[in-house]
């Protein structure tokens, strides 16, 4: 549905730009995990398909028409729910349905219709007459997505949908956005939680510095992972056994006294390093062994530092 092609963005006065040869596609039916540390473009690109900024390079399309065409015929195609809360405090859930119901043009039974059907998808009936203001987290949360899904929107965009909301409705929120990707909707879910993009993505593209640095389907980057064999040991290996042992092993070496941390090549047997560490004298009490989460392929390809922007 969505094909963006070398969009390029600078920000005034800015010293580098926010993105440079951005690329990706979103398809019907299918939810696309947007992932990215501070600072690596995503909110940018939620404002460019939302309208609010103009590229400096590049293409938007949907269905290869450009999005500031599909825009100006079909306003509310494309549909936003923003991390910030986009509703008024003041107002109760239904007034602020029914006023964002008139700005997605809907009027009349068919306003009344979209109202009852987001209050019912989002679980929000008993909570009609309840201002805004006073809801919880995790309400407010279901608010934004409700307000998002009144003019039934094509795709729709998710910016950290599930911030600061209790176990149980991030649960919620989770299962409703498979059941909107179920029915056809084009989903881009962007968020810092690893594991909701593993529980919820068919495809993940990880940004930073405002380019693509890996796009695919989760199982393939997943399984394209490198594994780990984490191993302690009764004692420590002296320094001769630890330099042979380096060469043996089909990948990188960690030693902090007895424990050691192997991150093997793709295609490296664990049982075979572990037998390496035996045949160099090392008396294994402990080991283990997995595939990277999504957590360490996107470490990986970003880096560890604290980003404070």
């Amino acid at each position: 549905m969505l094909c963006v092609s070398g969009l390029h963005y600078r920000y005034p006065a800015a010293a580098t730009p926010a993105l440079v040869d951005f690329s990706l596609e979103a398809r019907r039916g299918e939810i696309l995990g947007l992932l990215g540390p501070n600072g690596a473009g995503k909110s940018t690109l939620v404002a460019h398909l939302a309208g609010l900024l103009q590229a400096d390079g590049g293409e938007i399309e949907v269905d290869g028409e450009s999005l500031a065409q599909l825009r100006r015929r079909a306003p509310t195609c494309i549909a936003i729910a923003p991390q910030d809360f986009a509703f008024y405090p003041m107002l109760s859930v239904a007034e602020n349905l029914r006023c964002f119901a008139a700005a997605s043009r809907l009027s009349g039974a068919a306003a009344r219709q979209a109202i009852a059907r987001t209050l019912a998808a989002t679980c929000l009936e008993g909570f009609a007459g309840t201002r805004a203001e006073y809801l919880s987290g995790g309400l407010k949360r279901r608010l934004n997505l409700a307000i998002a899904l009144l003019p039934t929107p094509e795709m729709i965009v998710l910016d950290e949908p599930t911030v600061g909301v209790d176990p149980q409705s991030r649960a919620f929120l989770l299962e409703t956005v498979r059941g909107l990707a179920a029915t056809g909707m084009a989903v881009i879910y962007a968020s810092h939680y690893m594991e909701e993009i593993e529980a919820i993505a068919d495809r993940v593209v990880i940004v930073d510095h405002g380019r693509v640095l890996r796009e695919g389907p989760l199982a393939e980057l997943l399984a394209q992972a490198r594994g780990q064999v984490e191993v302690q040991l009764e004692a420590p290996l002296d320094g001769d056994a630890l330099a042979a042992l380096a060469g043996d092993i089909d990948g990188q070496l960690k030693v902090t006294g007895v424990h050691l941390k192997l991150e093997l090549a793709a295609d490296a047997s664990p049982v075979a390093a572990l037998a390496c560490i035996e045949a160099r004298g090392g008396c294994i009490r402990d080991a283990r062994f997995g595939r990277h989460s999504l957590e360490r392929v996107f470490l990986s390809l970003t880096d560890t530092r604290l980003r404070d922007h």
